[in-house]
């Protein structure tokens, strides 16, 4: 069975981690690692916040003041991990949970206790999606996100943005049963892809009003889109998802090559994939022309998968990561909620897999975040005809099962007034700030594109 985990930790690799890898043994350890199979049982969240002044919200908080805040998070008796993004960014990760009332009930604990010692220090935590302060200033400087800023800076700066000023609600969700038929157990793994479109729309709350992204209403998903051509992409859907995913893994680029002296940089080859260089010889250039490097070991692996960031990731669970954060002290769960009933309920898990594949069938084949679909719900959001269509069929079908899931009257209330303000009415929480005063103008309907979209290089600023 999966156990949900939290953290950039990565899978768990086996005690003999420094033992040279070959490329049969790396395949053999994405597969029995990042697809664990088993009932449905378990749930997690991984909530990131934006730290803002209480006082003066427009203005970046120093890095001292942010330091000072992190560490009393931290002294906290917490049942949540705390990290740090590189921007400041706090994030709290749930302990699995055994129901969602459990994980609702755990976080919203934690969180009272986090904002209670943030408020001591004039400081709140803020649901938001992508911070809009200026400049965007990196927080924490260490061997990793040095690697990770000077890898992300070929490509622009999208990288930067990711690193420094986005948050984001991630759910976890376990992989479920090895099932008969073509899809074997990929089903719930189809689901989170097919859905992660409806999800991008109706939880849109990343507003940009200038720059590439100018009136999308989910910003944040364009900056992942254009992180770089393989890492932030998902595999193949009409693959099998074990063998999809560890192709995928072995033909990314390596991020960096970590380094055990203190205070080293880390190296940040071009062009090398950890297939080339578990097929280097490490004394020699590699495969594709490489400098040698020493020979990648299980925790290279390891450290390589926590580098990779597709729309569903899969870490023996499977984690949902296109789900902008959230306003108000609560909004965090709804996500949550809406998440759990439409993969753990039978009846609306089937609800929400028909509406989704019906949307995405129309927007081709292509990978996401790139596929139009996906582009068009961070763009438009519920203002498309379609997407508000499959969103409300998506939230009926939740709410509908949110009391056989256990959940308690104020869950069930947070995701009703929810969809009553937003998804009932095609709006989105971005709305409330790119339209403030005016009522919501939805877009009209157009023909879903029927043939081959384009090449994501042609269309990726559209």
């Amino acid at each position: 069975m999966s156990q949900p985990t939290t953290g950039d930790e990565g899978p768990v690799m086996p005690q003999d981690s420094l033992t040279r890898l070959t490329e049969a043994t790396a395949e053999e350890l994405i597969h029995g690692i990042c697809f664990k199979t088993g009932p449905p049982r378990q749930l997690g969240a991984e909530l990131e916040w934006l730290v803002f002044d209480v006082e003066q919200p427009g203005l970046p908080v120093s890095h001292d003041r942010l330091a000072a805040a992190h560490a009393a998070a931290r002294a906290l008796p917490l049942g949540s991990g705390v990290t740090v993004e590189p921007g400041g960014q706090l994030e709290l990760s749930s302990a699995p949970a055994a129901s969602l009332t459990g994980c609702v009930d755990g976080l919203q604990a934690d969180l009272a206790a986090v904002r209670s010692a943030l408020h001591t220090q004039g400081l709140a935590l803020r649901g938001l999606g992508q911070d809009p302060r200026r400049p965007l200033r990196r927080m924490l400087a260490s061997p990793r996100y040095d690697a990770m800023e000077t890898y992300f800076d070929r490509t622009g700066p999208a990288g930067r943005a990711m690193m420094r000023a986005s948050a984001s609600v991630q759910v976890c969700v376990d992989a479920g049963h090895e099932e008969p038929g073509p899809l074997g157990h990929g089903r719930r793994w189809r689901l989170a892809h097919l859905l992660g479109a409806v999800l991008v729309a109706a939880f849109a709350n990343s507003p940009a009003h200038e720059g590439p992204y100018a009136g999308w209403r989910c910003a944040r998903q364009g900056v992942w889109s254009d992180l770089d051509t393989r890492r932030s992409l998902a595999p193949p859907l009409e693959a099998e998802p074990r063998g999809a995913w560890t192709r995928q893994a072995l033909d990314t680029e390596v991020m960096c090559v970590r380094t055990d002296e203190e205070g080293a940089p880390w190296a940040v080859p071009r062009g090398l994939t950890f297939r080339d260089w578990l097929r280097s010889d490490g004394d020699h250039r590699g495969p594709g022309g490489h400098d040698g490097y020493r020979p990648p070991t299980a925790a290279d692996l390891d450290y390589h998968l926590t580098t990779l960031f597709p729309p569903v990731r899969p870490r023996g669970h499977l984690e949902l990561r296109m789900i902008d954060a959230q306003p108000g002290e609560d909004g965090w769960l709804v996500p949550v909620a809406v998440v759990h009933a439409l993969f753990d309920d039978p009846e609306a898990a089937e609800t929400a897999y028909r509406v989704a594949k019906g949307l995405a069938d129309s927007y081709g084949t292509q990978p996401a975040p790139r596929n139009p679909l996906w582009r068009s719900a961070a763009r438009d959001a519920l203002s498309d005809p379609e997407l508000r269509s499959a969103a409300r069929a998506c939230f009926r079908a939740a709410l509908s099962a949110l009391p056989g899931l256990g959940a308690d009257g104020h869950v069930i209330d947070t995701v009703g007034e929810f969809t009553e303000r937003y998804v009932s009415r095609g709006r989105c929480p971005a709305d409330d700030r790119t339209e403030p005063q005016q009522p919501h103008a939805q877009a009209p309907a157009r023909p879903r594109p029927r043939t081959r979209p384009q090449p994501a290089g042609e269309e990726a600023r559209s």
